[in-house]
């Protein structure tokens, strides 16, 4: 039996575990198993590394970058982005107990696919709200098309940078005026997550306009609130659905290359 899964915490729910369990009894994929692995602390990880018969993980909230520490090899973009979200397990097989960890990043694809296909010219400047793993391989992806970026985060002292100096924004900077430049908005943060629904990012709704688009890494509910204050105000919305769908996909072609 090849067995993968998800290592987080908490986990509750999981898109993954159960993505993947439908999609080895859709597609007839028989001996594999995908669980998760809610972990309360990454040296959890060695553990499930000792089990020869676990070939591929999918890394969430709060390790992508602490698993970093835990891998023998990275791909470039792990290495430019300092966070890792799928890791595959090579193994001898004449050598019990010898494997090679090596780390990915398969949010960079899932991200950009699902977010160009509503990008319009005029969302050439964006806020990323946190500043987690996630929000690194969103940042990667916006430096790639070309769309200048801040990020906004709640550590950030109220008045610490003014808009231009490229340090992270705090929620109370924001206002209608720098709203009516930053354009595309991206959540990378678990506010608004099942079964917090009625959270949202601290921002100044009243500011948003039909120009603009909001991005919510968040698929569960499937419009959080901060979408749909987004949506009231004509703006363009979506969620993670489609991220997830594609970076699951982008792992398993990992784990079998």
């Amino acid at each position: 039996m090849k067995k993968y899964g998800l290592i987080g915490y908490p986990l509750g729910h999981s898109f993954s575990q159960q993505y993947f369990t439908e999609k080895f009894k859709r597609e007839r994929i028989e001996g594999c198993a995908y669980s998760a692995f809610p972990i309360p602390d990454i040296s959890g990880l060695g553990t499930l590394l000792d089990d020869d018969s676990l070939c591929g993980l999918n890394v969430t909230i709060p390790y992508k970058e602490q698993v970093i520490a835990w891998l023998d090899e990275q791909d470039e973009v792990v290495r430019q982005i300092g966070a890792c979200n799928c890791i595959k397990i090579d193994r001898a097989a004449d050598l019990p107990g010898h494997r090679r960890v090596r780390g990915y990043n398969t949010d960079v694809t899932g991200f950009e696919q699902s977010l160009v296909g509503r990008l319009r010219p005029h969302h050439d400047h964006a806020l990323i709200l946190g500043t987690g793993g996630a929000a690194k391989a969103v940042e990667y992806v916006l430096l790639r098309l070309g769309i200048a970026y801040r990020h906004v985060s709640r550590s950030a002292p109220p008045d610490s940078s003014e808009a231009g100096d490229g340090r992270p924004l705090s929620y109370r900077q924001l206002d209608e005026a720098l709203l009516g430049r930053y354009t595309l908005i991206i959540n990378t943060t678990p506010v608004g997550m099942h079964p917090n629904i009625d959270e949202c990012p601290p921002l100044p709704y009243e500011a948003i306009t039909s120009r603009h688009y909001l991005f919510d890494l968040v698929y569960n509910p499937a419009k959080t609130l901060f979408l749909q204050k987004g949506e009231a105000r004509g703006a363009t919305t979506e969620n993670g659905y489609d991220m997830l769908v594609i970076q699951a996909e982008e792992s398993w072609k990992i784990w079998n290359a």
